[in-house]
């Protein structure tokens, strides 16, 4: 992998920021909120409206707005909160935070769930178990969020009682519960996951087993794990790893309304949160964040797709 070809790709990312930093400036521009009157309530004098829209800089043109803002961004400057008056940058980053944890468990849980699902179903290829597959991974795409979320809850929070319904421990104070709070959103968001992953490894696996190389491979005398793992699993991957890829723009979506549902505090709630009291730098900040994560997934697959086929050169 080529300096060039990394700098190309860095300089893509920041161009994608850069008009998806103009894209959500100017939609909050044309949303029904002002911030003086955030700032000052509905009783506030027009003297005073006038005064609080001369210091945070709104008299100004747009592009004399979108240039001030757009210079506090580059330095990490995503100005002060409509709603709580705090900087809006450390509370977004630390929700997150929050958010990346859920989506990394969720991710793990999917690949160990997934991987030997789309194995099985592949390697019985027409029999009960790639069936049984099949029909749960339909069911998986199929339920929305809010579904599966009320299905986990009214099965293992209200009817078993083993797990907490709703709230949020961080998990430096107490790991225990922290991860007791996680389990539910984490099989929340993994369904859909797993659905997609496993249908992707069973269809590109199938595949992958009849081609030539994998018959000659047979012919050589080698085991049929070896076949499998070392020669079939590792290029059926390589489709997977998109599929994971395009799943982070499902998880940055998806996380929105599961974290509302079990009442985390992450991006996706705090971005509801600032939509709901139209905290316009909240909701510019959460929207250019969650862009900048998805850049850096996709970034992140085409270096695996590099790891995992060697034949993989970026110029």
């Amino acid at each position: 992998m080529s300096l060039a070809y990394l700098l190309k790709r860095c300089g893509l990312i920041l161009y994608t920021l850069a008009v998806v930093s103009l894209i959500v400036f100017a939609i909050t521009q044309v949303l029904p909120a002002d911030a003086a009157v955030m700032l000052l309530g509905e009783n506030a004098t027009p003297e005073a409206l006038v005064a609080v829209r001369a210091r945070l800089g709104l008299d100004a043109p747009v592009w004399v707005q979108y240039g001030h803002w757009l210079s506090g961004v580059v330095v990490g400057d995503f100005g002060v909160s409509l709603r709580t008056g705090l900087p809006v940058a450390p509370t977004m980053l630390e929700a997150l935070g929050r958010s990346l944890v859920l989506a990394g468990l969720s991710i793990a849980l999917m690949l160990v769930v997934a991987v030997p699902l789309g194995i099985i179903a592949a390697v019985r290829r027409g029999r009960l178990a790639d069936v049984a597959v099949s029909a749960v991974s339909y069911i998986g795409v199929s339920v929305p969020e809010f579904v599966t979320a009320t299905i986990v809850v009214l099965l293992l929070a209200d009817w078993a009682q083993l797990l907490p319904a709703t709230g949020y421990v961080p998990l430096t104070e107490d790991l225990g519960r922290g991860l007791a709070h996680l389990v539910l959103p984490v099989i929340t968001v993994s369904v859909i996951l797993v659905a997609h992953v496993s249908r992707m490894v069973r269809s590109e696996l199938v595949d992958v087993l009849h081609t030539d190389y994998i018959r000659a491979a047979r012919l050589k005398g080698l085991s049929d794990r070896t076949v499998l793992f070392k020669h079939g699993l590792r290029n059926a991957l390589l489709p997977t790893i998109t599929i994971v890829a395009l799943d982070v723009g499902y998880l940055l979506g998806g996380v929105i309304v599961v974290e509302e549902i079990f009442a985390l505090p992450g991006i996706g709630r705090q971005l509801i949160v600032a939509i709901q009291s139209r905290d316009l730098p909240s909701i510019q900040a959460g929207a250019l964040i969650m862009a900048a994560t998805y850049s850096l997934a996709s970034f992140l697959a085409d270096m695996a797709y590099a790891w995992l086929d060697k034949r993989i050169q970026y110029d």
